[in-house]
């Protein structure tokens, strides 16, 4: 999936003369050169390969495929093998750990990658962990195999602290450097900064990876950035905006309400990673608010909060363990004594027959709960079968706080719910008569403001932008209030 020029100008009509120049360039020369091999078409998939001259490059993210979304080489299902030639490619870089950025590493490494592969502090330690639960669900159950590819995995690992540069490739007097910054998108999330410098010639190129909101729960806003000649950034909610903290809090706080006037559950599908965190931070801090209101009728005191999922549990855990990363807000709140991501009335399903158990009791009685279980687009995983057993049930609240990829249950339910529709789920077709709402606030994806905001901040305004990892719709919308804030920008919506 090479991008050689840009399918759409900033202007949105033919492509410019100042556009077929930086092409032409491009063409030209391998030095500073991008090919994209996934999210450009949607939002998942992301990977990126930078070229230093044609025999040297590094690979920015390897993600896997999702919903509707398809490798350029076919199926996600039986084509996840690496399709581009790796050869050149010195080294990888994970901005973050999510499996839309780094669930085709065992892949790259299958095709014979043996490099370095570079992240932050917290992400080296998240990595292996999210690649053992993408090893057990799509390729194998064999301990001993997987043991084997996580030592590979570790060896392999180079973790970098945050605002420091690290040389990558150094040959014949050419060098690319690369340097991590904070992003605010999960913990150890970061964009990369690339310095590239060969015969004369210098070129600082930044990819985003995913931005977070400078609101975000728990995490530190994206690091304002120097700027850069070409930055390719993420489009994820680059045609909305999101609702303030206060106001997203707020209406979590009444969809729980409604749901316990009713004798419901509350589910939030939920990704084990970043989402499960912020809103455990967010709910204790409503439970804390409810609790010093007094009153032994409150119903949120004795209100459970069920982290299903063995995944989220351990992740949660390395984040406790990594609390010196958290953000100011979070260390107030901890030296007031209170525990965010283990209060009280937190409880963790770990194995499968207390998962089942959970989901008959809390669908067959009338007891009040919050539930949050993987998979964030309801494609998989515990959440599955909750829906299954309450989506009938008017009783029952879905809640979703993340992205819908196109292709996915969860954006069927999203879309269909409120219409009283129906969704298939492992081949079964469930009608839905719960109650259906998205709060797009506690999205980890920075909106068109912050995505916008991200750029004009810059030292250095870039001379070209390329929208990658967002919808068609998204990506244009993003692109426009761009030019609008800058007609001096080429903006490119690279296809594939």
């Amino acid at each position: 999936m090479t991008t050689k020029a840009p399918q759409t100008n900033a202007r949105g009509g033919s492509t410019s003369a100042t556009s077929r120049a930086c092409a032409r360039q491009i063409n030209n020369s391998s030095f500073g050169a991008i090919q994209h091999h996934g999210a450009v078409d949607g939002v998942t998939g992301s990977c990126h390969q930078l070229f230093l001259d044609e025999h040297n490059s590094i690979l920015v993210d390897c993600g896997l495929f999702q919903g509707a979304e398809t490798s350029p080489g076919g199926s996600k299902y039986d084509k996840l093998e690496i399709e581009f030639p790796i050869d050149s490619i010195k080294a990888l870089v994970a901005t973050h750990v999510h499996i839309d950025h780094v669930g085709r590493i065992p892949y790259l490494i299958a095709a014979g990658f043996r490099g370095p592969i570079y992240c932050s502090e917290p992400s080296a330690e998240l990595l292996p962990l999210v690649l053992e639960g993408a090893l057990k669900t799509g390729v194998t159950r064999d301990k001993a195999l997987i043991e084997k590819f996580l030592d590979r995995i570790r060896a392999q690992l180079h973790p970098l602290p945050y605002n420091q540069w690290q040389p990558v490739i150094e040959e014949d007097g050419s060098t690319l450097n690369i340097r991590l910054q904070r992003a605010g998108h999960i913990l150890g999330s970061a964009y990369v900064e690339c310095d590239l410098q060969a015969q004369g010639q210098t070129r600082r190129t930044i990819f985003s990876g995913d931005l977070g909101a400078p609101n975000t729960p728990l995490l530190y806003g994206p690091t304002p950035s120097e700027g850069c000649d070409e930055l390719v950034i993420e489009s994820t909610y680059g045609d909305r905006i999101h609702e303030g903290r206060e106001q997203r809090a707020e209406k979590l706080r009444n969809a729980i309400e409604c749901a316990l006037k009713d004798g419901g559950s509350v589910l939030i599908p939920a990704f084990s990673i970043g989402r499960t965190q912020e809103l455990l931070y967010e709910l204790e801090n409503i439970i804390h608010q409810q609790r010093e209101k007094g009153g032994t009728n409150n119903p949120w005191h004795d209100l459970p909060v069920i982290v299903d999922s063995p995944l989220a549990s351990r992740f949660t855990e390395v984040y406790r363990r990594l609390e010196k990363y958290w953000d100011q807000e979070a260390q107030t709140v901890l030296q007031q004594g209170r525990h965010p991501l283990s209060f009280e009335q937190l409880i963790t399903v770990d194995d499968h027959d207390t998962h089942i158990r959970m989901v008959n009791r809390l669908a067959q009685t009338k007891q009040p709960a919050i539930v949050i279980a993987a998979s964030g687009m309801c494609a998989s995983g515990r959440i599955v079968n909750y829906l299954k057993a309450m989506l009938g049930e008017p009783r029952h609240n879905v809640i979703f706080v993340g992205y819908q990829a196109k292709g996915t249950p969860g954006r069927d339910i999203q879309k269909y719910g409120s219409r009283q529709g129906y969704v298939e789920l492992d081949g079964e077709r469930l009608s839905t008569k719960a109650g259906i709402e998205t709060i797009s606030g506690y999205s980890a994806h920075a909106d068109q403001s912050d995505l916008l905001s991200f750029v004009q901040k810059m030292k250095v305004i870039p001379q070209v932008v390329r929208i990658v990892h967002g919808d068609s719709e998204a990506k244009r919308k993003l692109r426009e209030s761009i030019v609008v804030s800058s007609l001096s920008i080429e903006v490119w919506i690279p296809s594939g």
